[in-house]
C-alpha cells in the first residue's frame, strides 16, 4: 500500500538504480511499520525538472500511504533525504517531499480495495 516516486533530474546508471530502488522499498516499509510485501518504488531519471530557477540536480518525491501518520513526516523526510542524498549526491535542500494519506477505500489492489 505504500507508493513511493522518485522523479529526478539527473542520470542513474542502471546498477545504481536498482540500489536506490531496493533501500528506498526497504526503508519505506520500515519507517512505516509495514510489511515490504506491500510497498512500491518509482524511480524516474532525467526529467526535465527546475527548483529555485536552477537545473542542478534535484528530487521531487511522494510518498502516499494508508494511515500516514502525520507525526511520522518529520522523521520520513530527514530519512528519505538522507537516503536520496547517500545515493545521488543531491543536497537535501534540492529535494521536495510530498507526503499522501490515502483512505482504505481509494486504494485499489488485487481486484479490491483495502
Amino acid at each position: 500500500m505504500p507508493l513511493l516516486k522518485i522523479k529526478t533530474n539527473i542520470e542513474i546508471s542502471e546498477k545504481n538504480e536498482t540500489t536506490l530502488l531496493s533501500k528506498a522499498s526497504q526503508l519505506t516499509a520500515e519507517q512505516l511499520g509495514k510489511p515490504e510485501s506491500y510497498v512500491m518504488v518509482v524511480i524516474e531519471t532525467r526529467q526535465s525538472m527546475l527548483f529555485a530557477g536552477s537545473d542542478k540536480p534535484l528530487a521531487y518525491l511522494e510518498l502516499k500511504s494508508i494511515g500516514l501518520p502525520e507525526n511520522k513526516t518529520g522523521d520520513l523526510s530527514q530519512a528519505l533525504c538522507t537516503l536520496i542524498n547517500n545515493e545521488t549526491g543531491i543536497t537535501q535542500d534540492r529535494i521536495y517531499i510530498e507526503f499522501a494519506n490515502a483512505e482504505r477505500s481509494m486504494w485499489g489492489w488485487n481486484g479490491a480495495t483495502f
